[in-house]
């Protein structure tokens, strides 16, 4: 198995990575499920939390819990002080120019929602905004919406056969052109793994004065994402994914786009003076942080940055390309599995989508191959993925998704293809 050959001799970690180590920080990661150790290939859809991540939230609860920018009192202060301490550290870990850069939302769609309800003020019918067959329901519905709302028109990049974005074809049919408003594009596929040219993009999109949107939930958790260089002017991801709690995301923008924007939600804090004849409204990023925030969310998230530090997410992300390696050659060699999107880990995340079919070609439901795996302990996915024009796509009503993070093992992808044997096995004895 030479291409196995090649992966595994290519799997020696970054200096001073300890996975073990690692794993220790995930106390779940020590479950068994039934008589099985777990092993967890379902990052893509939630990241397990580290002790530290569990610790500052309870802290938070246990110690100073109070609502934030209204109570003046000890507590107050030191839940803003909290919360405020975790915008700033987050738009460190982005590379944005100020805090204010930062809104906090409660995910990933919430925070890709304010952007389209925002910027549809002003759109007028024969507008036309531009996304891609291989988005997200996250990054396709609230367009769709507001494309009915206003008349725009709603167009899409498609995929060559390998799942990357077919640049060329978008260019003969002049996908982005001077009708074009607001383009929004996944900074990486959840379902196919492919990472997009998004610079490139954005830079035919301000061409034509468009505005750009990137939806990093597949991207922030696994590597340095540096809104400084990544050409966008809006930019969702979600904390759940990348160690955080769950109830909180982030939407980053450029303060002088989030400056013209209206109002997204309305009620207490995004206010400036509220009068009954009518209202003015605060500064970004409060204008857009209606009501209490997810304050304990906040700090959680926070957290959870302050550990990709320590860990290093550049060593992350090499950590994460090598096992991905190790992964697609080693689906590659088991028998009945057809892989989804780029084979090779080049411009590529760690999210595995992939069918599996017996000996005499019966293709096996991807929720069987999932409860069948989950009978001995291999957490995957199996769907649309929240992707299901994706899938129409490729000709498939669902798939199969292993995804990996910073503590993925090699012995958890042998144990897949091993899994997968067994799944196989089961239903080609069974016909």
């Amino acid at each position: 198995m030479p291409d196995l050959a090649r992966a595994i001799a290519a799997l020696a970690e970054p200096m001073g990575y300890d996975v073990a180590a690692i794993r220790d920080d995930f106390p779940v990661l020590a479950r068994r499920v039934g008589e099985h150790p777990l092993v967890y290939l379902d990052s893509a859809n939630t990241s397990q939390k580290p002790r530290a991540v569990v610790d500052a939230i309870a802290e938070h609860y246990l110690h100073h819990n109070g609502n934030v920018a209204r109570a003046m009192h000890t507590l107050g202060v030191e839940a803003t002080s909290a919360y405020e301490g975790a915008r700033a550290r987050i738009a460190a870990f982005i590379g944005a120019r100020s805090a204010s850069e930062v809104v906090f939302t409660k995910n990933a769609s919430e925070a890709l929602n304010l952007a389209a309800h925002t910027l549809g003020v002003g759109l007028r019918p024969g507008d036309e905004i531009v996304i891609s067959v291989l988005e997200h329901h996250s990054n396709i519905v609230p367009w769709q919406l507001l494309a009915q709302r206003t008349g725009a028109v709603l167009r899409w990049y498609d995929i060559t056969e390998e799942g990357r974005l077919d640049l060329d074809k978008a260019e003969d049919e002049r996908l982005i052109n001077e009708r074009t408003k607001i383009v929004s594009i996944a900074a990486v596929s959840n379902v196919l793994g492919t990472v997009n040219p998004v610079a490139r993009i954005a830079a035919q999109a301000h061409a034509v004065g468009a505005t750009m949107v990137v939806d990093a939930a597949q991207a922030a958790p696994h590597g340095r994402l540096d809104v400084g260089t990544l050409g966008a002017d809006l930019v969702a991801f979600t904390g759940h994914k990348m160690l955080g709690p769950t109830g909180i995301g982030v939407l980053w923008g450029r303060y002088d786009l989030l400056e013209t924007l209206p109002p997204f939600l309305g009620g207490g804090e995004m206010i400036a003076v509220v009068r009954m004849q009518g209202s003015t409204y605060a500064d970004p990023p409060y204008r857009f942080e209606a009501g209490t925030p997810p304050i304990a969310q906040a700090v959680g998230l926070g957290a959870a940055v302050d550990y990709l530090d320590r860990v290093g997410i550049e060593q992350v992300a090499v950590h994460e390309e090598r096992i991905t390696a190790y992964a697609l050659a080693r689906l590659a060699r088991t028998d009945g599995v057809r892989l989804l999107g780029p084979k090779q880990p080049v411009d590529r995340g760690g999210a595995i989508s992939f069918t599996l079919t017996t000996e005499d070609g019966f293709e096996v439901h991807p929720h069987d191959v999932m409860q069948l795996l989950d009978s001995r302990g291999i957490a995957v996915r199996g769907g649309h993925h929240c992707a299901r024009p994706l899938h129409e796509r490729l000709g498939l009503t669902a798939s199969n998704r292993a995804s990996v993070y910073l503590y993925t093992t090699t012995e958890e992808i042998d144990a897949l293809a091993e899994g997968l044997g067994y799944v196989r096995d089961f239903f080609g004895g069974r016909r």
